[in-house]
């Protein structure tokens, strides 16, 4: 009673012992706004604005988000929606606790779920509506994670497979695309004619805004990917949307590369993402500058590119043969 007195007080509201009575028993509580009223709120924008500044991809992360909030709050506190007054540092705690068990999310993936949830008390704690920040004394961190990515050899050997399956077929191309390219599988998805640009001296160039990040990507096109966007030049899926190759959905590429990684005697994970760390590591190894690389990915700074890539043995046994040749005694 004394802390409700003392929040009207510094809210600069009217005080009554009916004023507080009713707020004790949850009577005129009209000014109190719910978790799920501004997590509806937020994602009904994300979708009025995906495909503008928003990409469709980060619209489905939200409303995974969304739907995992509400099982959270179901199995742990029986209750369909919360006030916001009412999340606290351990109902955070709790989350993170309901993400590793029972959805058995690993940390990063936890860590991801938390921080969209986080952007939600954020604009609650923007517009007035909590008084306390449960985020105040989390701190995230993301765990590094080795990524995938095919050798030279192994690359080869899924460029030259002959497969009969069709739809295995267009994901591996598609796939290769992305190994020759370094496009991210939402940028080829939606790759069109105008984006192949002839420069002076008739060299082709992919030249397209990343939809993750607005940074434009240049890209000069080689012979084995101009093969595989020429095989598709015809296809129906292509001509209808306009696009220069029949992307499938993500789950699907992933589902799908599973198997041709089988195929092809690949004991790798290939994933869409792993097409991309496979370019920078390869045009890495093959010669290409850091920042030549770093403009061809479209990042901002080298320190992504540094990400992406990966040192090879033949990288390190060809400047070891340098380094041997210039100290021979």
């Amino acid at each position: 009673i004394l802390r409700i007195q003392r929040d009207l007080e510094l809210d600069k509201k009217e005080v009554s012992a009916q004023i507080i009575l009713n707020r004790y028993l949850g009577k005129e509580q009209s000014d109190r706004h719910t978790l799920m009223e501004v997590f509806r709120a937020h994602n009904e924008k994300c979708r009025a604005l995906s495909g503008i500044s928003l990409a469709p991809g980060t619209v489905i992360r939200y409303e995974t988000s969304l739907r995992l909030t509400e099982a959270f709050l179901r199995t742990t506190y029986k209750k369909e929606d919360c006030y916001l007054d009412e999340i606290t540092h351990q109902f955070v705690e709790d989350y993170d606790f309901y993400l590793r068990t029972v959805r058995r999310c690993c940390h990063n993936t936890t860590t991801k779920y938390l921080l969209n949830f986080k952007k939600i008390i954020r604009i609650a704690l923007a517009k007035g509506w909590m008084k306390k920040d449960p985020f105040a004394q989390v701190h995230f961190h993301f765990e590094p994670v080795e990524r995938e990515f095919l050798e030279k050899q192994e690359l080869k050997v899924l460029l030259n497979k002959e497969i009969t399956i069709t739809r295995l077929a267009q994901v591996r191309d598609i796939f290769c695309f992305c190994c020759l390219t370094g496009l991210a599988f939402m940028d080829v998805q939606q790759l069109k004619p105008e984006h192949l640009v002839a420069d002076i001296h008739g060299k082709i160039w992919i030249r397209k805004a990343r939809q993750k990040t607005k940074n434009m990507c240049n890209i000069p096109l080689l012979d084995e990917a101009q093969k595989i966007i020429d095989r598709y030049k015809e296809h129906p899926y292509c001509q209808t949307h306009g696009v220069l190759l029949p992307v499938c959905s993500n789950q699907k590429m992933n589902s799908y590369l599973k198997e041709l990684a089988d195929i092809c005697g690949i004991r790798k994970n290939l994933s869409t993402h792993c097409a991309r760390h496979t370019f920078a590591t390869l045009t890495l190894a093959s010669g290409a500058t850091i920042d030549n690389v770093a403009k061809m990915l479209g990042h901002a700074n080298v320190n992504m590119t540094r990400r992406y890539a990966k040192v090879l043995d033949s990288s390190i046994m060809r400047d070891m043969e340098v380094v041997a040749e210039n100290m021979a005694l």
